[in-house]
C-alpha cells in the first residue's frame, strides 16, 4: 500500500503545449533512419513523405513532404533501424518552442497543412 503514496518522478513545464483546445493528441510515427545517428529535440516539427510514409524534419531537401506533426520527446533515430515514436498529431503548440531543419524557416503554408490536421500554434496567454 505504501508504493501508492511515493514519488515516481518530476515534470518540469517547458512550455512546447500553451493551450487545451484544440486537445492534444498522441499516436506513433515512424522516423526515417539516417547515414549516421541522429538526435531529434522534443518540439521538432515533422513532415510525412508520400513515397516512403516516413517522417522526416520539416525542411529537409526535398519535394514530397508534407507537415506531419510535432515530436513529442528527444530521441535518437539511428542509422540501422527505423524506430517507432511518439508525435502529437493534434494540439496548441508555442512557436517559438517547436523545431525545423536548420536554415528551414516555417511558411504559412506549412502552418495551414498543420492546421488542417488540427496542430496550431499560439503564444501562451499573459497571466492576469
Amino acid at each position: 500500500m505504501k508504493d501508492l503514496n511515493r514519488k515516481v518522478g518530476d515534470m518540469e513545464y517547458d512550455g512546447l503545449i500553451t493551450d487545451l483546445n484544440p486537445p492534444v493528441e498522441v499516436r506513433g510515427g515512424v522516423p526515417a533512419k539516417m547515414t549516421a545517428e541522429t538526435e531529434y529535440k522534443r518540439g521538432t516539427i515533422l513532415a510525412i513523405n508520400s513515397v516512403d510514409n516516413k517522417l522526416y524534419i520539416l525542411g529537409t531537401p526535398g519535394t514530397t513532404f508534407t507537415p506531419h506533426s510535432v515530436l513529442c520527446d528527444d530521441c535518437v533515430v539511428g542509422a540501422d533501424a527505423d524506430l517507432n515514436q511518439a508525435v502529437y498529431t493534434a494540439g496548441c503548440f508555442h512557436p517559438e518552442k517547436v523545431t525545423v531543419a536548420s536554415g528551414y524557416t516555417v511558411k504559412v503554408a506549412d502552418e495551414d497543412a498543420l492546421r488542417m490536421r488540427n496542430i496550431v500554434f499560439r503564444l501562451p496567454q499573459k497571466e492576469a
